[in-house]
């Protein structure tokens, strides 16, 4: 099994602080875009009968379920509802694609205000809403960091398991109910004596790790934080935590965000990387 390598990794102290440098804030900019996470307004679940009508809050249309096996909502609307989907303004009936079709659809509601559905595992859909003026976005101020730390620049060992782990996981708003998810490889680090063993999932091409740590929920975002896995095929990986950032439900309330697994739940402190969401004040966003 082979993953790509999205970024070279630098090979000196100086070309690590200023790739973290241009990483932070092309993370700023990711936050704060119009569907970055602080613009996330509303996650709407369609689910029931495809006959039966539901309204998503903040957003004109009525929405129904499709039958299942089939890709996306239905959307009704009127041409004063002003919805585009797709580029064509609606004026009757529309089937908006999910995120899990090749040809997603688009959905704008007003200048700042767009969407898109997205689908569960069990396959039900979901209207995702999402304004670039949100109140989250007017309000926030920064993501507090922790210092450039060469020393939580770790070297791990990336060791394949044939046809991968089962493990279960859950997630934030699913009151502990468990999703399976397949951890392909072991990655290991020791530090200060203590030997470490993660569980890194695939996601979005690629491999992340959900942690937390001795910091979270007292220095750092309570329920843990992210990092992307860069693996090669020679059984090494860089674990670059001055790179840990938060997730998605740490800048919305409508996100679900996936819980560390046990054995990623470390009794260190990892002082680096990303700690909370601050306000313009410098308190806490939420």
């Amino acid at each position: 099994m082979q993953y790509d390598v999205r970024e070279p990794q630098a090979k000196n102290e100086s070309e690590l602080r200023s790739q973290l440098d241009s990483y932070r804030e092309a993370r700023r900019r990711f936050v704060t875009g119009p569907q970055g996470s602080l613009a996330l307004v509303n996650t709407e679940w369609i689910t029931g009968s495809p006959a039966e009508g539901h309204t998503a809050y903040g957003v004109a249309g009525t929405w129904f379920a499709l039958p299942k096996g089939e890709s996306g909502l239905r959307l009704e609307a009127r041409a004063s509802d002003g919805i585009v989907v797709d580029g064509e303004p609606v004026d009757g009936s529309v089937v908006v694609r999910g995120r899990d079709d090749p040809r997603a659809s688009a959905v704008q509601f007003s200048d700042t205000v767009s969407g898109f559905v997205i689908a569960s595992e069990d396959g039900d859909y979901a209207l995702r809403v999402w304004d670039a003026a949100s109140d989250a976005i007017a309000e926030f101020g920064s993501i507090d960091v922790y210092p450039f730390d060469p020393a939580w620049v770790v070297e791990a060992t990336f060791a394949p398991i044939e046809g991968g782990r089962a493990i279960g996981i859950e997630h934030l708003k699913d009151g502990g109910v468990t999703r399976e998810r397949v951890v392909p490889a072991e990655i290991t680090f020791s530090r200060d004596g203590v030997d470490y063993n993660l569980a890194a999932f695939h996601d979005d091409g690629g491999l992340l790790l959900v942690f937390s740590d001795a910091t979270s929920g007292t220095d750092t975002y309570g329920v843990g934080r992210f990092l992307r896995v860069t693996a090669t095929t020679t059984g090494t990986v860089t674990l670059d935590f001055n790179r840990a950032y938060l997730p998605p439900c740490a800048f919305s309330y409508h996100f679900n965000c996936p819980m560390p697994p046990a054995q990623n739940r470390l009794a260190v402190a990892v002082e680096a990387g990303e700690k909370n969401v601050l306000n313009k004040a410098g308190g806490p966003l939420h």
